[in-house]
């Protein structure tokens, strides 16, 4: 009998180990489960080979809401970022081609990074520490976002880095001393990080051998409608800036910072892009319209709600936080019909606007502005995010 009873006792002890461990099991499996629900992805594929062979890369960059981001290591262009709509429909909001092909010939900069210095520099020219030094001109007299052949133009190393609920691609560069006629080696990256708070986090981060400047940006256009057909005009814009940097007729800061009260410029409270647009205003005449620094209100650095844009159709919202001094809204002035879109038809005028975080343009040759120079041992680093909502 207590032979029995010892049995017994046994094999309900042996039952309930089988119990607590088939629970810790479902614990886990129910744990990977909600893991892979949350999980931020990311995905690589060929994009294929440029015209001097190298091959590049493409990632997909996907959350739980409905939104994707495409980049390629070629010039760490977003070539596609996808948003849903107040019905809950995603759709692609920045221009884009459907080739490397296309990305590889003259184009407005299209989704790609920018370097070493973005917006222009009066003549490609500036000093430091008594030497001068001269950039390559592509822009009139000017040097405009880094030259003929910058960041946009080279191929980045990449390398992916998941953390469940967020997913990063962190790309790297080593810009040669004199590249584009810039001092210095310069080792640049750029980190592309994206939440389930459909929030996309972009980190720029050098360091240099020898005195340089640095302007960092990245060069997307957005048309938050998702037609391409369709202008940017009805888009809402809000601008937390009390200043803007004019410039004069080649594009070049005056060295003055006016106020935007009671001009085209004021975008304190919201405003539909298009409603002074053609207004006649001299800055506005230079540009060919909005094509301006403007000199950011940021007490917060990285949580003041600098810049806001809202398309009221389709309800989306792209909301942006930087630490850096300035932006430079432009709305696509120079967009002309000659570059195709990816369903055949053509990028018209203002059918897309940019929102470049930066330092005020020709900082190098401008005493009173936010300095751009970086030195041996110091680290450049400056992150911006963009943010999508829908309000319904």
């Amino acid at each position: 009998m207590n032979v029995l009873k010892r049995c017994i006792f046994g094999i309900g002890l042996l039952s309930l180990a089988i119990i607590s461990v088939q629970c810790k099991s479902d614990k886990k499996m129910d744990s990977t489960v909600s893991d892979e629900k949350t999980a931020v992805t990311i995905e690589k594929s060929s994009y294929g080979t440029t015209a001097k062979g190298e091959k590049i890369d493409s990632y997909k960059l996907k959350n739980q809401n409905g939104m994707e981001v495409d980049i390629i290591t070629f010039g760490g262009i977003i070539t596609d970022l996808k948003v849903p709509n107040k019905e809950g429909v995603s759709e692609n909001v920045v221009t884009g081609f459907n080739s490397l092909a296309q990305y590889e010939k003259p184009n407005p900069f299209f989704g790609a990074l920018i370097g070493r210095y973005g917006n222009r520099i009066a003549k490609g020219k500036f000093s430091l520490d008594g030497k001068d030094y001269q950039l390559a001109i592509n822009n009139e007299t000017n040097a405009l976002h880094g030259g003929p052949n910058g960041f946009f133009k080279v191929v980045w190393k990449a390398d992916e880095v998941k953390s469940g609920e967020t997913a990063s691609l962190k790309l790297s560069y080593l810009s040669k001393d004199m590249e584009e006629g810039y001092p210095g080696n310069l080792k640049v990256f750029v980190t592309y990080t994206l939440t389930n708070n459909n929030e996309l986090e972009v980190l720029y981060e050098a360091e240099t051998d020898k005195k340089t400047v640095i302007n960092l940006t990245q060069h997307t256009y957005f048309n938050l409608s998702g037609d391409f057909s369709k202008t940017i005009l009805d888009h809402e814009l809000t601008l937390n800036a009390d200043k803007i940097v004019p410039v004069d007729a080649t594009l070049i800061p005056t060295g003055k910072l006016e106020d935007v009260a009671n001009t085209p410029f004021d975008f304190r409270t919201p405003k539909l892009i298009g409603k002074d647009i053609e207004v006649k205003n001299e800055q506005l005449i230079r540009g060919k319209g909005y094509d301006h620094c403007w000199v950011l209100n940021n007490p917060e650095k990285g949580k003041t709600i600098i810049a806001k844009v809202y398309h009221a159709p389709s309800g989306r919202v792209l909301e942006m936080t930087t630490d850096e001094p300035g932006i430079q809204f432009y709305s696509g002035n120079f967009l002309d019909g000659t570059l195709p879109t990816r369903d055949g038809k053509t990028y018209a005028h203002r059918t897309g606007l940019c929102l470049e975080t930066e330092h005020y343009p020709d900082s190098p040759n401008q005493k009173n502005f936010p300095t751009t120079v970086l030195n041996p041992g110091e680290k450049y680093k400056t992150k911006t995010t963009f943010k999508f909502s829908v309000k319904k």
